[in-house]
């Protein structure tokens, strides 16, 4: 797989998956309030500029070298395809839970997250309100994990549009069916579940981290269940009409939280 074909089919997996959240969003709204797009499609073009031009696809390039020495985990073991890919989904999984959790424990994280946090109207474009220093913060790790895993560049590839996927649905103004939500939970993160995480009050807010899988919190006693039933006031206590430019500011002038 090339470099522009790993380019292609990322583009392609942001675009369904963002097209599929706002469908879904469109059909069944939860509260209906009207997304943040200008300030969250403002912060999403930046970070395509910013992480587009220091990094690019240098994920799947770590993975790729990895793969060309027989370095990491499944590499150095031979996995067969079979068990490598739903590891690396699993696994890169659990990293990213653990590293959203370091940035609501750690103060200096917190400073660049909360830009995320700061939206008021949780929807589908708040899975793009992402601060790039958070973003360029994280990229060490991301490397660090793909290269000691031996993740199989496709793999990367498959995680990437599944990671995409759940973080556009679970940032959606998204009611869904009682039966259906309550099933989903059992392994997977649902909007109601995240939609508790950008609660406005900071003790419940520091639950649900996960992104794709919910056993991850289930299993490190971060899990706080909640159903499309409930009302949650989302954003930051104090904090109204964010402009573009206060996102980008907000890490390098105040914590709020």
């Amino acid at each position: 797989m090339s470099e522009q074909d790993l380019r292609l089919w990322r583009l392609v997996g942001f675009a369904v998956a963002m097209a599929a959240a706002l469908t879904w969003q469109k059909l069944s709204p939860h509260a209906g309030m009207p997304g943040s797009t200008r300030v969250n499609g403002g912060l999403w073009l930046v970070n395509v500029a910013v992480t587009g031009t220091i990094c690019g696809a240098c994920v799947c390039g770590a993975a790729r070298w990895a793969s060309d020495i027989d370095f990491g985990l499944l590499n150095r073991i031979a996995t067969p395809i079979w068990v490598a890919f739903p590891a690396t989904v699993l696994l890169l999984d659990l990293v990213s839970y653990g590293w959203h959790r370091a940035t609501h424990a750690v103060p200096f994280l917190w400073r660049w997250h909360q830009v995320h946090h700061s939206d008021q109207a949780f929807s589908v474009s708040t899975a793009l309100r992402f601060h790039p220093g958070e973003l360029l913060l994280s990229l060490p790790l991301r490397l660090a994990a793909v290269v000691l895993l031996g993740a199989p560049v496709e793999a990367v590839v498959l995680f990437e549009v599944a990671f995409t996927l759940a973080n556009a649905v679970e940032h959606g103004d998204i009611d869904l069916p009682r039966v259906l939500e309550a099933r989903m939970a059992r392994v997977l993160v649902t909007p109601a579940l995240h939609r508790w995480h950008h609660t406005t009050a900071a003790p419940e807010r520091d639950s649900n981290f996960g992104t794709t899988f919910s056993i991850w919190d289930r299993l490190f006693g971060t899990y706080t269940p909640n159903s499309s039933d409930t009302l949650v006031r989302t954003g930051l206590p104090g904090l109204s009409g964010v402009t573009l430019r206060d996102a980008l500011l907000l890490p390098l002038r105040r914590v709020v939280g």
